[in-house]
């Protein structure tokens, strides 16, 4: 049984009918392949943006944690979570990154390296996708959790992060407010485990998919906890706001000393088993304490990327 079996189908109908022929016309005829795969990142981000519009958009007027009163910074992360979404991200990590991704298998081929699978370690049991899905859900997860402590540990990766941590009206939307060289860093990562553990490509987009999705959730201004014991199954929006508690970020530990919790993902089990879980968080007041300073994080796109350099060169 295919669980993507529909995705394929959608994929492969969207670009026959809107894609190639579009492709063909611009002379991009050679890129077909290419055309194909960021069709289905285009494909899922529409979903996606369907159901963060409809489901969660109702979550957050049915029980909001605050009013929304600066609708300029939700209008910034709404220009952050398209230019994710829709694939103009990808776009640039192809002109930018393929060739050197590319370079980096077929040197992993050369070298005897034939990548790592599921199959081999669990023969049968994969062919039920899913469970392959599930599996490399918490792989992947796992990952992200290492990263995400890795931005709060590291001075240099917390000047780019920052900007995440800088909503003050945090939403659905706020997903995607990161700083695109925070971006580069972190999806670099994530191609190279998916190289290495030799994921299909179909299932990649389904695991970067899935992520995105409950990450928006649990990003969103709505009151809702998932209880005692789903809530250290899942992440919930009571849980991750937690994490972006005034204080929470690299104020946690003192002036000099970077700290944090609620860093999981999806899964809370690695925060509860690493002990940087905090579970009675309630729903605080988001953002960095240096903002009630006065230090200026950027109210739009440019000013915000160019905050994040300037940070990242000490000049900020």
């Amino acid at each position: 049984m295919n669980p993507l079996a529909w995705l394929d189908g959608a994929q492969q109908a969207f670009f026959e009918a809107a894609v190639q022929p579009l492709m063909f016309a611009a002379g991009l005829g050679n890129l077909l392949e290419d055309g194909y795969r960021a069709t289905g990142w285009l494909l899922i981000g529409l979903l996606q943006i369907a159901v963060m519009v409809v489901v969660f958009g109702a979550l957050q007027r049915w029980r909001p944690v605050e009013p929304v009163t600066d609708r300029a910074a939700v209008r910034t992360d709404i220009a952050y979570t398209l230019i994710h979404r829709l694939g103009l991200v990808r776009v640039a990590m192809f002109f930018a990154l393929d060739p050197l991704w590319n370079e980096l298998a077929s040197s992993l081929r050369l070298g005897g390296y034939a990548g790592w699978s599921l199959d081999a370690l669990w023969p049968g049991l994969t062919d039920i996708g899913w469970i392959s899905f599930l599996i490399y859900l918490l792989l992947f997860d796992a990952v992200d959790y290492a990263l995400h402590r890795a931005q709060h540990s590291f001075g240099w990766w917390w000047q780019l992060h920052a900007l995440h941590h800088s909503q003050r009206q945090m939403t659905m939307w706020s997903d995607n407010r990161n700083h695109l060289l925070d971006d580069l860093l972190r999806d670099s990562v994530f191609v190279m485990v998916a190289l290495l553990v030799g994921i299909a490509p179909a299932q990649f987009l389904a695991v970067v998919a899935a992520t995105q999705l409950l990450e928006s959730l649990s990003h969103a201004n709505v009151r809702l906890s998932f209880g005692p014991v789903l809530g250290r199954l899942l992440v919930s929006p009571q849980f991750h706001r937690s994490h972006h508690a005034i204080g929470a970020g690299p104020e946690s530990r003192g002036p000099g000393s970077l700290g944090g919790h609620n860093f999981a993902v999806l899964f809370p089990v690695w925060d509860v088993l690493l002990r940087t879980a905090r579970l009675d968080g309630g729903y605080p007041a988001t953002g960095i304490r240096d903002q009630l300073d006065g230090r200026d994080y950027g109210s739009g796109f440019w000013r915000q990327q160019w905050l994040g350099l300037k940070r990242l060169a000490g000049r900020a």
